[in-house]
């Protein structure tokens, strides 16, 4: 079934507020990203005891590790960076999570990132490999400017890397954005991979005078409700979590903070969605 998730440091900084709004909405998971104004790789030890504590009380779940790794250059110290990955998976650990979301390096300064293919895989491979030994699931996220921008390289990268623990989480606003259509190109290249959805919407780029224009679900041109009525067959033969990032900080523009309300508008949004493809 459909389970409704999101970035709880798009509503506050402080952790109990996220997990309170949320409740509020009829939400019981958080994708983990932030807390306190903090990255969850910077979190310290006694503040993931804290988080773990607060989950506790209010009976709440973490749906997913939303890790930074991977936003790196691919000419960067990969070893330096495995070792940060380690940490992502131990928090992982720690907090009984099965997902962690993870991206597929951006090009060096004075190179193309589509140079790099046989580097991206290999490091890629790597970190699927060391999820299997230690289960756990990646999250290939398709984002903006990295190899996995386009749903081809996003297919390559899992086709490639071929591992039960390599998966896909499916953004459609950040196909949206480049002018990517979700539906009709990205969903069919990558349906068989997904394991779980950030829900965003937006415009693109050629439409916002180059502004990056995030959006409610159903809002914009990323053919959300499409796809999340041809993907509800597989979400009732298992969980699927849909995880909402609204970046509504800026009258719609992009930005990572939308805040308690803008945060309910755009849950609401996602359940209109639902209710009208009957998979709520």
């Amino acid at each position: 079934m459909y389970i409704f998730s999101g970035f709880g440091d798009e509503i506050s900084p402080d952790f109990q507020e996220q997990i309170s709004v949320m409740k509020s909405l009829g939400i019981n998971h958080l994708e983990l990203r932030g807390a306190w104004d903090k990255n969850v790789m910077d979190l310290s030890q006694e503040e993931l005891s804290q988080i773990k504590k607060i989950l506790n009380e209010y009976d709440f779940g973490v749906s997913s590790i939303g890790s930074p790794i991977g936003k790196i250059k691919i000419t960067d110290d990969f070893k330096a960076h495995f070792e940060k990955f380690r940490h992502a998976v131990e928090i992982a650990h720690f907090l009984g999570v099965k997902y962690i979301r993870v991206f597929s390096y951006y090009g060096p300064e004075q190179g193309n990132i589509n140079d790099y293919k046989d580097q991206v895989m290999e490091q890629m491979a790597k970190k699927a490999r060391y999820a299997e030994e230690n289960g756990v699931v990646l999250l290939n996220e398709n984002e903006l400017n990295l190899y996995g921008e386009s749903p081809e390289h996003c297919a390559e990268i899992i086709a490639t890397v071929n591992s039960p623990s390599l998966k896909s989480c499916f953004d459609p606003a950040n196909f949206i954005i480049e002018g990517i259509l979700p539906f009709d190109r990205a969903y069919p290249l990558l349906k068989d991979s997904i394991e779980y959805f950030h829900i965003k919407d937006g415009l693109p780029k050629s439409k916002s005078n180059g502004e990056v224009v995030c959006l409610p679900a159903g809002e914009g041109e990323g053919q959300i409700p499409q796809i999340l009525a041809d993907f509800a067959p597989r979400a009732k033969e298992r969980d699927i979590f849909l995880s909402l990032e609204p970046h509504l900080g800026r009258a719609g523009q992009f930005s990572g903070f939308s805040g308690p309300d803008k945060f309910g508008v755009a849950a609401n949004a996602l359940k209109t969605i639902l209710t009208k493809i009957n998979a709520l």
